[in-house]
This record gives C-alpha cells, sequence and structure tokens, in this order.
C-alpha cells in the first residue's frame, strides 16, 4: 500500500480509466451493478422478518389458544403483510378472497426480483460481447503493427469486460438465490399462519 502511494498512483483515477478502456459495454455493466446493489440494499430492508411475519405475532397465532379479536391491537396498526391480512381475516371474507390478498402481498414482495435475474443473465453476455467486440479491434490491427506489448496489452483491455461481466452476476446469483429462497420460507409460514386464523374462525 505504501508503495502504491509512494509511485503517485491515484485509485479513483485508475478505476476511472479501467472502465473507459473497456467502452460502452463497460459503461453498461457499470450501471448495472450499482443497480444491483441499490435492489440488494432494497430487498434487504423489504424482506426484514419485522415487514412480514412478526416474531411476537406468529407464536400466539401458532398456539391457536388466543381469538383473532383479542390480538387485534397488536396487529391492527402494524403494517406487516401479516397484519395487513389479519385486519382481512377479521371482516370474514370468502377463502377466495383471503387467498387472492396473500398473492397480491407475495407478488408485492417479489418486486426487484426481475430485474435482478435481467442482470444476472445479461452481465456475463454483456462482457463476452465486450471482451469480443474488443479483440476484433485487437486483431485487426495485429498486421499494420509489429508492437506486441501492445497487442498483448490490447488483449487484456478486451477480457477485462468479461471479469466485470462475471464479477456483477456472481454476487447477483447468489442474492438472487438467498432473497428467492426467503421467500419461499415465509411464504410457508404465511400460509400456515393463514390456514390457522381461518380454522380459528371457523
Amino acid at each position: 500500500m505504501t508503495l502504491f502511494l509512494a509511485e503517485g498512483a491515484n485509485p479513483m483515477f485508475d478505476a476511472f480509466k479501467y472502465f473507459s478502456q473497456g467502452g460502452i459495454f463497460m459503461a453498461i455493466l457499470l450501471v448495472c451493478s450499482i443497480v444491483s446493489v441499490a435492489i440488494m440494499i432494497w430487498k434487504v430492508q423489504a424482506l426484514g422478518a419485522h415487514r412480514i411475519i412478526p416474531s411476537e405475532l406468529e407464536p400466539k397465532i401458532l398456539a391457536g389458544t388466543v381469538a383473532l379479536d383479542q390480538l387485534r391491537g397488536e396487529y391492527h396498526d402494524g403494517n406487516s403483510v401479516l397484519a395487513r391480512l389479519c385486519r382481512l381475516i377479521e371482516q370474514k371474507p370468502t377463502e377466495d378472497l383471503v387467498e387472492a390478498a396473500a398473492r397480491k402481498e407475495l407478488t408485492r414482495l417479489r418486486a426487484g426480483m426481475n430485474i435482478l435475474e435481467v442482470i444476472i443473465t445479461i452481465a456475463p453476455l454483456l462482457g463476452l460481447l465486450g471482451t469480443a467486440s474488443g479483440l476484433v479491434t485487437v486483431f485487426n490491427d495485429v498486421g499494420a503493427s509489429e508492437d506486441h506489448s501492445g497487442i498483448a496489452k490490447g488483449i487484456a483491455m478486451a477480457l477485462s469486460t468479461t471479469i466485470a461481466g462475471l464479477a456483477v452476476a456472481v454476487p447477483s446469483v447468489i442474492a438472487y438465490s438467498y432473497f428467492n429462497r426467503r421467500l419461499e420460507t415465509f411464504t410457508a409460514r404465511l400460509e400456515l399462519l393463514l390456514s390457522q386464523l381461518c380454522t380459528n374462525l371457523k
């Protein structure tokens, strides 16, 4: 680190140079990475347990010993998915209406996942496209230049877009898998809770 600073290198300038040399494909990948990180931060907050199934409400419902009207104080002013569904069930709607409301809530929870999925798909492809485009430019100049070191640098620069594409895709895949698994877990728990609530009302 000391040597790096002693040579007068500027990390911000080097990063800018790295991305600018990658051309339009690197710019698109940079946008993809920013969008991906923003969605990850958003989903971490949106899929917090307190926003979906509050820990203090779930065990009381599963126990089946407390009537729904006795829990009114805990869910009436709540903004969690479970609280909203409890307020709906309190009105004794049809089973189809409860299922439709639950599907709507789950669809809302999946918001942003499709964008993350698109980024996972296109990021490596953009990286490969940038590399192919860069290699075409490099090999077009092979016959006109004897500067082999320059050609090697051009190839390395072309490959950098593939690295960037994978660097964007890999964390996105991990995040998508984590969020998807979390949604599946919440879905199963909500189904159990709603079944218990509807049974208590019969």
